[in-house]
Parts: structure tokens; C-alpha cells; sequence
């Protein structure tokens, strides 16, 4: 780690791709030109980051993951094993898009996307949200919902900390971490304290 982040010898980091230092990189990987990765991420074994993609801080990418040019995951970001991002909503092998034809696909921060999950792109997943293992995700998901399965819906709510919350009469405190939620119109809730439990 004499530069401040740690690739395995079997790993390939093409030049012009910027690395934050703490950043861990496994075996098998391939980070390619003009990519960012910030500080204190960890990849797993055979992950690919395309040209031009940004990872923030602290995110983890697990196994068998490909973040194509066009995604950005904001700092937090959990991917789990062998989920899947997409660039292109109709391809054809025979008439390529090319970079001009991506769609941008926005992790927001604290996001966790479970194993064998599909993330159609174009779309925007919130803050804090929480993306079922297997789902197929094909449209925006708001901040702090619990979406599963295909197509994905919202099936409830999660804390900041990870715990699914409860809400009675419009109002959820985290059992696990003291947080304080209510719930608004449009299938929407936010926080509104952060609770005792917080470390800050």
C-alpha cells in the first residue's frame, strides 16, 4: 500500500483511473481509464469499473460486480454479490449506443442493493434505501424504502442503520438506533432526529 490503497497482483488499474487512499482491491478486478473510487472502499473478487465511473467513500462492492460508465454511487454504498447495473435500455448487438446513448444511474448515499439484484438504468435509488437479494428494479426508488421483487415495489421502510422501522400514526422510532421517521404524502418518509442510540 505504498501509494494508499492496497490491488492485488492480479488486478489491473489502467492509467488515469484515481483510487483514494484505503481503498482495497481483490483479486481479478479491472479499473479502467478516467474512473474515481474515493477513500476506504473495499471490492471484491472480479469487479469491473468502467470508464468514467464514480465511487464514493466507503462503499463496499462485492463479488461479481460490474459498475458500468454511466453509474454513480454516492459514498456508503453497499452492492452486493453478482447484482447486476445496466447502461443501455434497448441494446442491440448490431447498432451499438456508444457512451452517448448511456443512461445515468444514481446510487444515492447509504444505499444497499442485495445479491443477484438487477438495477435497470436510468433510474435513481435514495438515500438509505434498501434493495432487496433478486429484485429487478425499474424505476426511481425513494429514500429510506425497502423495494423486492420483479418488478420491485415498496414493501416498507428502513432506518439509516439498516433496521426495517414501524410506523404508528405517521411516526417510526428505529428500536435499534433511536432514529425518529415520519411518514409524508406521496409514499415518502424522512427523518426528523437522529435519537440517543446515534454515535454521531
Amino acid at each position: 500500500m505504498s501509494q494508499g490503497y492496497f490491488v492485488h497482483e492480479s488486478s489491473y488499474v489502467d492509467a488515469g483511473a484515481i483510487i483514494g487512499e484505503g481503498t482495497k482491491i481483490w483479486h481479478f478486478c479491472h479499473i479502467s481509464e478516467g474512473a474515481r473510487i474515493g477513500k476506504n472502499c473495499t471490492l471484491g473478487q472480479n469487479v469491473f469499473v468502467g470508464r468514467n465511473v464514480t465511487i464514493g467513500n466507503n462503499c463496499k462492492i462485492q463479488n461479481n460486480v460490474s459498475v458500468y460508465e454511466g453509474v454513480v454511487l454516492e459514498d456508503d454504498v453497499f452492492c452486493g454479490p453478482s447484482m447486476v447495473f445496466t447502461n443501455v435500455d434497448t441494446p442491440r448487438s448490431a447498432y451499438p449506443r456508444g457512451p452517448e446513448g448511456y443512461l445515468k444511474t444514481l446510487v444515492k448515499r447509504g444505499c444497499t442493493i442485495g445479491a443477484n439484484a438487477t438495477v435497470v438504468c436510468g433510474i435513481t435509488l435514495g438515500e438509505h434505501s434498501f434493495v432487496g437479494a433478486g429484485a429487478v428494479v425499474t424505476r426511481d426508488v425513494p429514500p429510506y424504502a425497502l423495494v423486492y421483487g420483479n418488478p420491485a415495489r415498496i414493501r416498507g421502510w428502513m432506518c439509516e442503520c439498516g433496521t426495517r422501522l414501524g410506523f404508528q400514526n405517521d411516526r417510526a422510532e428505529c428500536p435499534q438506533c433511536g432514529r425518529v421517521y415520519e411518514r409524508l404524502q406521496e409514499n415518502r418518509i424522512r427523518k426528523i432526529g437522529d435519537g440517543e442510540g446515534d454515535p454521531g
